[in-house]
C-alpha cells in the first residue's frame, strides 16, 4: 500500500451563523466569522489517495486523473465563490472548515474509487496556523 498526495488552492468567502439565532448569540458563538457581509480565505487543499501501484504504469492513479476529479468535483465549484450561497454541495449546511472537509471528501470519494484507488484523507488548510484532516467514516 502506497499513499499519494495531491495540492490544490482556492480562495472562497463564507460565514458561521445559525438562522434560528440572533445576531448576538451567533457573534457570541462564532465571533468574527458570523460578520454578516462575510469573509473569506485562501484555502490549501491535499487529497491523499492510497492503493497498490499498477505494475504495468507505475501508479496508484494518474496524478492528471486525479486532478481533474478534484478540480471538477470541488475545485471549480468552490474558487472565488461564496460557501453559504454558491456551493450546491453545501447548501443547507454550517459552512464550517470541519463540514467542509467532509462535503469534500464525499464529493471525492466514488470517483476516486473509479479509478482504482482509495480516498485516504483531506486535508483542508482554513489558515497557515487552522486546518482540519478528514479521514471517512
Amino acid at each position: 500500500m502506497i499513499y499519494i498526495t495531491r495540492r490544490e488552492r482556492f480562495n472562497a468567502a463564507h460565514k458561521l451563523f445559525r438562522e434560528e439565532w440572533s445576531q448576538d448569540k451567533n457573534s457570541e458563538v462564532f465571533g468574527k466569522c458570523s460578520n454578516p457581509n462575510w469573509h473569506g480565505h485562501n484555502y490549501e487543499l491535499f487529497v491523499t489517495v492510497k492503493g497498490n501501484v499498477n505494475p504495468e504504469t507505475g501508479f496508484v492513479i494518474d496524478l492528471k486523473e486525479l486532478r481533474d476529479i478534484v478540480n471538477s468535483r470541488v475545485i471549480n465549484k468552490l474558487d472565488h465563490k461564496n460557501v453559504n450561497l454558491d456551493v450546491d454541495f453545501m447548501k443547507g449546511k454550517m459552512a464550517s472548515t470541519e463540514v467542509l472537509a467532509i462535503e469534500i471528501f464525499n464529493q471525492l470519494c466514488e470517483p476516486i474509487k473509479e479509478r482504482g484507488a482509495i480516498l485516504h484523507a483531506i486535508k483542508l488548510y482554513e489558515t497557515e496556523n487552522n486546518f482540519v484532516e478528514y479521514f471517512g467514516e
